[in-house]
């Protein structure tokens, strides 16, 4: 089993910027790889980014411009790095987790809004 906390979420102003983290705990030697997704009321969740757990990460191709992910092994932590934000980037934002069996694991979320 994987668990997964995510936290930096908020309330930001358009043109800023936000760093989320998702600390993963449990079966940590299992993780293939780690992403970050998001949900936008009304809307399906949406792929943002992904790393496995050798680094190799993939983004969106409609955020890979401002959001950045990344990871740090020794903390068993994966990041997004989002700048530039806007309206439409507000959402509830998911960690997920691959484990080699095939297993998924999700975050609770955290909400990002980004309005003035």
């Amino acid at each position: 089993q994987v668990q997964l906390v995510e936290n930096g979420g908020g309330l930001v102003q358009p043109g800023g910027s936000l760093r989320l983290s998702c600390a993963a705990s449990g079966s940590i030697s299992s993780i293939s790889a780690m992403g970050w997704y998001r949900q936008a009321p009304g809307k399906q969740r949406e792929l943002v980014a992904t790393i496995t757990t050798d680094g190799m990460s993939s983004h969106a191709t409609s955020m890979k411009e401002r959001f950045t992910i990344s990871r740090d092994n020794a903390k068993n932590t994966v990041y997004l790095q989002m700048n530039s934000l806007i309206p439409e980037d507000t959402a509830v934002y998911y960690c997920k987790a691959n484990d080699r069996s095939r297993n998924i694991y999700w975050g609770q979320g955290t909400q990002v809004t980004v309005s003035s």
